[in-house]
């Protein structure tokens, strides 16, 4: 574990750190105010599409068996950490824009909004990573288009192991751009957080059990399990913009091995023929 400078000076020092770039060339048009999944996206890494496993059942998610952002091999039993990110982009038409780097872990493919009947998930597959769900939030992504404006919500086993646990509803928004988060309210610029609201006093998420849809719509969305790792912002053109979690964070976040990570994004316009770029440098302890 990394605990001080000089720790993390010397092992920069033996070599024990690399630097991988990303490129992602959106072609959605997104919307303002609305949270939007660039691992739908093409590019560098690959886009990840939420409905090729069967539907409502859950399937874990690694870089290995599904890609995500370069981070470096195993490096076990050492452990790796997110020394800083950057982030660019080529046309300023969705700038500020804010990116949560997220580990994708497991995910519910193709919920059905048509079904008001209570959607039953299947929780063969568990967690892969943070397995007792501290600190583990949802998505919900879009991956077919829908009207919009219905209600949904979903119970949960929460990070203390209680199932039963209730979501806050959660309100559909009208964008028909796949891959947009649909927790995020009816309106445009209503999207402060991009997860879906947790029963009060819940910290994480396990598995979630059901989802029940108040209201009917055509569509499908893939609920994801996701750990937040770190938040930056990407303000104008002219320079990357550059995170270093060791100076400006309170905590350095840990990279398990095999981890699926992309980024989460909140754009202040459409991201359609915009170029987004930027590396990602990782360091490991002795």
């Amino acid at each position: 574990m990394i605990t001080g400078i000089n720790q993390l000076v010397q092992a920069e020092l033996d070599g024990k750190e690399r630097r991988y770039t990303w490129r992602k060339t959106p072609s959605q048009t997104t919307t303002a105010g609305l949270w939007f999944d660039l691992s739908m996206s093409p590019g560098r890494p690959v886009p990840k599409y939420w409905f090729d496993a069967p539907p409502a059942t859950a399937k874990a998610v690694t870089y290995t068996a599904d890609g995500g952002l370069e981070h470096g091999g195993g490096v076990s039993p050492s452990e790796k950490y997110l020394r800083l990110t950057t982030g660019i982009a080529t046309a300023a038409t969705a700038l500020p824009m804010t990116l949560i780097l997220c580990d994708y872990l497991l995910y519910y493919p193709s919920v059905d909004d048509s079904v008001l009947d209570e959607q039953v998930m299947d929780n063969t597959v568990t967690l892969p990573r943070y397995t007792d769900g501290e600190g583990v939030q949802v998505i919900a992504v879009s991956v077919a288009g829908r009207t919009g404006g219905a209600r949904f919500y979903f119970t949960y086993t929460n990070s203390e192991g209680v199932s039963g646990r209730t979501s806050q509803i959660c309100y559909q928004n009208t964008s028909s751009a796949l891959g947009v988060l649909q927790n995020n309210g009816q309106n445009n610029n209503a999207s402060a957080n991009a997860f879906c609201g947790l029963q009060d006093g819940d910290s994480g998420v396990r598995s979630i059990d059901s989802v029940f849809m108040l209201d009917a719509d055509v569509g499908l969305m893939t609920f994801i399990l996701v750990k937040p790792l770190g938040t930056s912002v990407i303000r104008e053109i002219t320079a990357p913009a550059e995170k270093d979690y060791f100076m400006e964070s309170a905590t350095i976040p840990r990279i398990y091995d095999d981890a699926y990570l992309s980024f989460l994004c909140l754009p202040n316009g459409t991201l359609a023929a915009t170029a987004l770029m930027g590396d990602i440098k990782t360091v490991w302890t002795n």
